[in-house]
């Protein structure tokens, strides 16, 4: 009897160190999960002229023909489940004085608002655990007040509806009610305007149809196909016809580092380039997994990215995780002829 007590105790003992052990695991990873992106913050990298480097370039330059650098989920610098969602670590006014000029707006309707998401994660205003949530208007200060203090500037305001079971009718009306609260700052057209034309505003492009037939006022089409296949897709990048250009775009977002890397690469290669085209270039990415942590990616590939000497002079728009100053500098200064290459 003694005996069978005695296994009995011990195998709760077992059961007891394995559950111990099970909920130490689970502690440890969820800490991780919860601090990492903490750490992932603004470093502070300053470039001088990065927030003035279009007022350098001629009025009659074609936005599509110049290369610009741009941010992926530009507004999830702050956001829920951050360890998965979280692409950046600047502000948006951040983002626009380091360089970047195109601002990936991802949107959701919340009422009679739009609020900035990644998915179905909400962006917020900052890091603590009862900051509110970011809403347009005030993306669209952000803007404004950088755009009232560099007007040789121009910002690619490129929006998607993402989440939600709203209607593309119903979204438009929405955004277009913001738009109209200071229409002067908005450049509403359905063609590529030059730098000239898009001085001091920002240019909407959208990635929905205009189902509320607004019209040229709607915004330039700028769609494809989504492409988040894990598997090899040669040649990477796609041609999309959009309303009077063609879009070749990479956006493999779902692939490992190395080929992301070769997608990348290839796509800036194969693209065209030219009045009518816009080449559009992802170097963000997910992972090959069901989950991912984009930060990981992101400082490998761009890492490599300010290493790489096979930028061509013109290497369109394209579009970053985690953008810093020295990034957006590799990028824009493609406009300025020959620039000096990492070893």
């Amino acid at each position: 009897m003694k005996g069978r007590l005695s296994t009995v105790s011990g195998f709760r003992r077992v059961l007891m160190i394995l559950g111990l052990t099970f909920l130490l695991v689970l502690l440890i990873g969820g800490g991780y999960v919860f601090l990492a992106p903490v750490f992932e913050k603004d470093r502070g990298e300053v470039v001088e002229g990065s927030a003035d480097w279009m007022s350098l370039l001629p009025d009659d330059a074609r936005l599509n023909e110049l290369s610009v650098p741009g941010t992926h989920s530009s507004a999830a610098a702050f956001v829920q489940m951050a360890y998965l969602a979280k692409s950046q670590s600047k502000s948006i006014l951040r983002q626009l004085e380091a360089g970047f000029r195109y601002l990936d707006i991802r949107l959701a309707v919340e009422k009679d608002r739009l609020v900035l998401t990644h998915g179905s994660m909400r962006c917020k205003k900052g890091n603590q655990i009862f900051s509110t949530f970011l809403y347009l208007e005030d993306v669209l200060e952000e803007c404004r007040t950088f755009l009232r203090e560099h007007p040789g500037e121009t910002v690619l305001f490129v929006v998607k509806q993402e989440d939600g079971d709203e209607s593309v009718t119903e979204f438009q009306e929405i955004l277009h009610r913001y738009i109209n609260t200071a229409p002067s700052v908005w450049l509403l057209t359905d063609r590529i305007p030059t730098l000239g034309e898009a001085r001091g505003k920002l240019v909407l492009l959208r990635r929905y149809e205009d189902e509320a037939g607004i019209g040229e006022e709607s915004g330039i089409p700028f769609r494809w196909a989504d492409q988040g296949n894990r598997e090899d897709t040669a040649p990477n990048t796609a041609a999309e016809q959009n309303p009077g250009f063609t879009l070749w775009v990479q956006d493999r977002y779902k692939y490992t580092s190395d080929a992301k890397w070769t997608a990348f690469t290839e796509g800036i290669r194969k693209a065209e380039y030219g009045k009518d085209t816009v080449a559009l270039h992802f170097l963000s990415t997910g992972g090959s997994g069901s989950v991912g942590h984009p930060y990981h990616y992101a400082k490998d590939l761009n890492g490599r990215l300010l290493m790489y000497q096979g930028l061509p002079d013109s290497v369109g728009w394209v579009i970053l995780d985690f953008g810093t100053a020295p990034l957006a500098e590799k990028i824009y200064a493609q406009n300025f002829g020959p620039v000096p290459q990492g070893n």
